[in-house]
């Protein structure tokens, strides 16, 4: 029992670290956005979605690539796979629910039904790529590790476009950079440094949420690779979701709703590389009924935002494909 409340406390406590920390990082990746004249768009898709994907990307990278045997190896796909399913799902989810208890509603202006569109074609691409990493996961041929060269070539070309985009002219005054708190304008680099020091500490209290988490598996009698698909995600997804948080509830919709997207892209290509360079990459049955979720609630959110119809009660409502799959898991005992 004192092992089970040490677990839980750890657990609250380094969920506590992670969103003083995303505060932290949110002030500061916002300022290196300024200062090297990036757009919210991609201040949100690349730069923050770049940073709070990474312990996602480390479980992948540690359970592939250092994991003995084939159940060690199977937890880094099931990472692979969850990752976007809670993205999709939980963290969309998130946003809806901070707006309604808020009681803030997302603005009809140009500026969000422009960047609607643009999160629309991310869904798009998004589609594609997943549905080429499952189908990858059905069969198996000799040269499969080398197509994870192209889902990195993948994620190039989006980092590239996102980039490349206009900055557009921001519509808010930035907080002052909480390392440097006297100063109107900070030094650059006092805000990279910021960013830098507040992504360590998330990662080393989202690594610490993990390993509580890997400790209530046999607790709770949820095997392994359940473990990874149904848990572990949300705590290395938990970045993307406080951030999300932290966001809505400063008006800034549009960065909340571009680092979901981006940090989606990076989880659709950079861990399946890892997983096809490092695992034979054949999907079990738990793995495609969470895959075929997630290509549900994509599908969903790219309908609602090419139409210009999305609102905080649907984003609210994408928990429901989370629970879907849960129910699907438990009644037909996929774990």
């Amino acid at each position: 029992m004192n092992s089970l409340a040490a677990t839980i406390v750890l657990l609250l406590g380094s969920a506590v670290v992670i969103y003083l920390a995303c505060e932290v990082f949110v002030n500061g990746v916002e300022w290196v956005g300024r200062k090297f004249a990036v757009g919210q768009q991609a201040t949100g898709s690349i730069l923050a979605a770049f940073g709070t994907a990474l312990p996602e990307s480390v479980v992948t990278f540690v359970a592939v690539v250092f994991g003995v045997t084939a159940a060690q190896k199977q937890i880094g796909v099931g990472a692979a796979l969850g990752g976007p399913l809670v993205l999709s799902t939980i963290a969309y989810a998130t946003v809806g629910v901070v707006l309604i208890l808020c009681r803030m509603r997302l603005p009809r202006t140009e500026a969000i039904r422009a960047d609607f569109k643009r999160l629309s074609r991310d869904q798009g691409w998004f589609l594609a790529i997943f549905a080429a990493k499952i189908a990858l996961g059905l069969v198996a041929f000799a040269i499969k590790p080398w197509l994870g060269a192209l889902f990195l070539a993948a994620y190039a070309a989006y980092f590239w476009k996102e980039m490349r985009g206009e900055a557009e002219e921001e519509d808010h005054e930035l907080e002052r950079l909480k390392f440097a708190p006297r100063l109107d304008i900070p030094p650059t680099w006092a805000a990279v440094f910021q960013t830098v020091a507040a992504l360590v500490v998330i990662f080393l209290a989202s690594r610490l949420f993990v390993m509580q988490l890997d400790k209530l598996g046999p607790i709770l009698g949820i095997k392994p690779q359940l473990l990874a698909l149904l848990l572990s995600p949300i705590a290395t997804e938990l970045p993307e979701t406080l951030n999300a948080i932290i966001w809505v509830r400063q008006g800034k919709h549009r960065l909340a709703l571009a680092n979901i997207s981006g940090a989606m892209m990076i989880q659709a290509t950079v861990p399946t590389a890892l997983g096809l360079f490092f695992t034979p990459w054949i999907l079990d049955r738990s793995l495609l009924v969470a895959a075929g979720v997630t290509a549900m609630a994509v599908a969903a959110m790219f309908l609602a935002f090419r139409r210009g119809m999305v609102s905080r009660v649907f984003l609210a409502a994408m928990a429901g494909f989370y629970l879907l799959f849960g129910a699907i898991v438990l009644a037909f005992r996929l774990g």
